[in-house]
């Protein structure tokens, strides 16, 4: 790569076009996810509407150590309020992972990453979607997701009165629940205008101010990130079984979010290089890009790992309830899920990127990339589907429909955040490292 050394800040500008033809495509499968749902939907509504009457009577101390379930009123339309609160998650967690790449980036001041940075950096704009799906979710349908919303399950005098939720009201109820939601958005996005802002200022001026900024507003970001991350999976996913409880389920989630990320961030540049973009980008940042993705990989496996087998060796009916309701419960989908979990999130990209030569070689990339982000889709999928429609679970057109409305919504978004700034950061102080970039 010494080659580049010629190239003077004003020459590395590369502009991405999203052309027509790129949109059509984009469009079609926005339209196809839309008419998988709606067919979903339909079939739904015949197979399960009929159904809805029999209250699933067994399952009622299934959940959550002898607590009545709230599946016995369960309603055939709950599986798309499930499908819906899934996706938004899902899909916030890699835009703002993003967001959280970038200012990892300039924390550690690190130079490689300076031709790749602008991917990441257009990612949280997505979030202006996923915030007002999850905020309308949970304020119009929020009981049929979340145990602790129902009537009465916190007033003594009600046949529904739960002593163990009731405990938990000072935090899970809706006031605060739905102030947190607002805050976290409000300040992810805010910190990120504010460093997409001084990042294509410093494209136009030059100098290195803006750099010092950004790295003030990422240190900022790393400090709320620590808090909002966890408590957001305390909200959004674990108080959904509201009787059980981890201590580690913030970094578990974290984890889960963060490798999706970086599998998301390293398709898209293997995408944009093959379209003969991302041309400064060589086998060297891949390289790392790939050693992200393996070591987080591990990373979410160990987490995993370790609060399966804290659960499993204390052996306590509170705690494995959680597991066994995967396991073993009604459906078959859940246990398919845990296994399709840890094989695609650890032992596929544990063995196929363990080699030097696989994380410099972009097909093999481009596979580990789409076996992450399918995989951890399913790590989604087993927490939060268990705990919102129990036995009626199942994979067909309403999740696909779904992932595909959110998916090429996502790719439309970010296509069009990317239109709005040189793919390369060209005045970056550490520019010139990463173009000489040899590892």
């Amino acid at each position: 790569m010494a080659g580049h050394s010629h190239f003077s800040p004003a020459n590395v500008e590369e502009y991405f076009e999203f052309t027509a033809e790129g949109r059509k495509r984009i469009i079609y499968a926005f339209v196809a996810g839309v008419v998988a749902l709606i067919v979903g939907v339909y079939l739904l509504s015949r197979g399960e509407g009929h159904e809805a009457a029999h209250a699933v009577a067994e399952h009622g101390e299934h959940l959550s150590g002898g607590a009545t379930s709230h599946h016995g009123d369960y309603d055939w339309t709950n599986r798309i309020w499930a499908n819906l609160w899934l996706n938004g998650v899902y899909f916030t967690g890699i835009s703002v992972i993003g967001m959280f790449f970038v200012s990892i980036q300039y924390l550690a001041k690190a130079g490689w990453s300076s031709v790749v940075k602008r991917i990441p950096e257009a990612f949280p704009k997505f979030l202006f979607i996923t915030g007002p799906v999850l905020l309308l979710t949970f304020i119009f349908k929020g009981d049929v997701i979340f145990h602790w919303m129902h009537h009465g399950i916190t007033d003594p005098t009600s046949e529904h009165y739960d002593k163990i939720i009731a405990g938990k009201s000072g935090y899970l109820n809706q006031g605060f629940f739905l102030g947190r939601m607002v805050v976290f958005f409000v300040l992810w996005l805010v910190l990120w205008n504010w460093m997409r802002k001084k990042s294509i200022e410093e494209d136009l001026n030059g100098g290195n101010e803006n750099f010092y900024s950004m790295v003030k507003i990422a240190t900022g970001f790393i400090v709320l990130m620590g808090i909002s991350s966890s408590m957001s999976a305390w909200d959004w996913v674990m108080s959904i079984d509201t009787h059980w409880f981890s201590t580690m389920f913030g970094w578990y989630m974290f984890s889960s979010w963060h490798v999706t990320g970086l599998a998301t961030i390293t398709l898209t540049v293997l995408l944009l290089k093959d379209k003969g973009y991302m041309q400064y980008v060589n086998f060297n940042h891949l390289h790392d890009l790939g050693k992200f993705m393996f070591a987080f990989s591990i990373f979410w496996t160990y987490v995993w790992f370790a609060q399966f087998l804290l659960i499993y060796y204390a052996n306590f009916p509170e705690e494995t309830i959680y597991f066994l309701e995967r396991w073993e419960g009604h459906n078959k989908i859940y246990k398919a899920s845990e296994i399709i979990n840890v094989v695609f999130n650890f032992f596929f990209p544990f063995l196929v990127m363990m080699t030097r030569d696989a994380k410099r070689t972009p097909i093999f990339l481009k596979i580990c990339c789409a076996f992450i982000i399918v995989g951890h889709y399913f790590d989604f999928y087993q927490m939060i589907m268990p705990g919102t429609i129990g036995p009626h679970g199942g994979f067909g057109l309403v999740e696909f429909g779904m992932v595909t409305i959110f998916a090429s919504a996502f790719i439309y978004v970010i296509s069009t955040e990317l239109t709005k700034a040189s793919l390369v950061a060209k005045n970056h102080p550490f520019l010139e490292e990463a173009l000489h970039h040899d590892i």
